[in-house]
């Protein structure tokens, strides 16, 4: 049985946070969708993804959020945001902290996503971190989340709201899959990091997304402009 508890879900419009919304619509009957903006390059196609997947989702526009934080592109310091830093291709996997983080940006996504929780009464937030990018973002590990939950606890009026992550510890292949099992619209879905055309194939994003694709077996519907071999 659905539960009838409302729930906010932080869509950008890529894959995990699609998939993410495709599990909380499993599990609630009433879903809030968040979505921010922040000077991002891809700014423009990340918000027509949320509008697209908010409808396929039947979430009433009284329950769509669309908040601008573009202050961060003010601050800069990511290929993201920042257009002194190009977008660089994948390389492999890393250890290092890549130019695309955020700084601290999921805390921030979070503080909207908790501020409004509080206001039309929701006490789940979903959010589609991913542990398999934790070691270049580190605010995709499991203990930030838990320590966020902490913090959320003593912050806000009740203490009772609560971050969900159900795809943290899945691989991209693993999301693929779900997506699949789960029937979420993946030609809405759009993960790169570089264009609003076509996906550029060679970001980081692209080609984690990619390879998830290949490794499940499927072929990604989405338009790229090259399709590297990254298994």
């Amino acid at each position: 049985m659905k539960s009838k508890e409302l729930a906010v879900c932080l869509v950008s419009g890529g894959m995990d946070s699609l998939v993410t919304a495709a599990i909380a619509s499993e599990k609630h009957e009433n879903l809030a969708f968040l979505h921010l903006n922040y000077g991002q390059r891809t700014e423009k196609r990340e918000l027509e993804s949320f509008k697209k997947i908010a409808e396929f989702y039947h979430v009433p526009e009284s329950h769509q959020k669309i908040i601008d934080i573009s202050f961060l592109k003010q601050i800069g310091g990511s290929s993201l945001t920042d257009d002194k830093i190009d977008v660089k291709k994948y390389k492999g996997e890393s250890a290092e902290i890549p130019d695309s983080y955020v700084p601290f940006r999921n805390t921030h996504i979070i503080s909207m996503a908790v501020s409004w929780a509080e206001v039309i009464g929701a006490k789940k937030i979903y959010i589609g971190a991913v542990y398999e990018d934790s070691s270049g973002y580190p605010d995709c590990r499991p203990s930030y989340y838990e320590a966020m939950n902490a913090l959320i606890k003593q912050g806000t009026k009740n203490g009772d709201i609560e971050v969900i992550t159900p795809v943290i510890y899945l691989k991209k292949d693993e999301i693929v899959k779900k997506a699949i099992e789960l029937k979420a619209p993946l030609e809405y879905s759009w993960s790169c990091y570089e264009r609003n055309d076509k996906a550029c194939g060679v970001c980081d994003s692209c080609a984690l997304r990619l390879r998830g694709f290949q490794k499940a077996g499927i072929s990604d519907p989405i338009e790229y402009e090259t399709r590297p071999d990254y298994l």
